[in-house]
Order: C-alpha cells, then sequence, then structure tokens
C-alpha cells in the first residue's frame, strides 16, 4: 500500500514538473514601439504660398525601424474638397529618411497634404500628419 501511495505521489509531482516546464518555448516576444515620424514641412505647419512648381516633402521616421519595414502613403487634395487627390504616393521603405516632392500642384489654392506611415510588421502601429500649402 506505502509503495502504490508513493508511486502515486512521484507520478504526481514528475507531470506536475514537465507541465510546467513544457511550455511553448522561445522566450517573450517585446511589443513593437509606436512609430515616431517628423516631416519637413512640419507635421501641422501651414505654409505660406510659394511658386512652386514642385514641394519637396522628407519623411523620417525617428523610431526604431519595424523589421519589416514601414509603408508610406502621401494624399495631396484641395483642402476642403472632396474631389480625388491632384497628387498620390503609396510604397514600403526600410530606411530612415525618405524624399519625395509633391507635383501637380494647382494654383492659388490651398492643399492638404496627408503622409500616413504604417508598420509592415504589425499593422495597428499607425502614424498620421498633415500640413496645409499654396502655390502662387
Amino acid at each position: 500500500m506505502r509503495t502504490t501511495i508513493l508511486g502515486a505521489v512521484t507520478a504526481l509531482l514528475l507531470s506536475t514538473v514537465f507541465v510546467s516546464c513544457g511550455g511553448k518555448g522561445g522566450g517573450s516576444t517585446t511589443p513593437e514601439a509606436s512609430l515616431v515620424v517628423t516631416t519637413t514641412p512640419a507635421n501641422g505647419k501651414n505654409l505660406a504660398a510659394a511658386p512652386g512648381p514642385t514641394f519637396p516633402l522628407i519623411v523620417q521616421i525617428t523610431s526604431v525601424m519595424p523589421p519589416k519595414g514601414v509603408t508610406i502613403s502621401i494624399n495631396a487634395t484641395i483642402d476642403g474638397s472632396t474631389a480625388a487627390a491632384y497628387y498620390t504616393f503609396s510604397g514600403s521603405s526600410t530606411t530612415a529618411i525618405n524624399n519625395y516632392v509633391i507635383t501637380d500642384t494647382p494654383s492659388q489654392q490651398t492643399c492638404l497634404v496627408t503622409i500616413t506611415v504604417t508598420s509592415n510588421t504589425l499593422s495597428t502601429n499607425v502614424w498620421t500628419g498633415s500640413y496645409t500649402y499654396a502655390m502662387k
């Protein structure tokens, strides 16, 4: 009888050890850092009218770059208009500094540029910014 109880206790202890050590392994995962982006012209800026016809835009990822990079989307529209964007771009990047040139700007209109940066690793990690400008 004592041997049976000792065997049962041993089996119980061993099964507890195996269950507690038998996790999925691989260690813990570190959550992705929130995207931090700087733009030139600066986010939220209202620029004075300029001659044009081209307008440079720099999108700089200042946070840690996600492992699979980011997708940068740019849309330029006439501010307050429901018309389609006159300039659009969307593409992936793994570099911190990304240079673009806004073209086809209508003259004497206030224009809104919206920039969206989305992690290609974690699609819910998104940064959005905008600024306005005009061509004389």
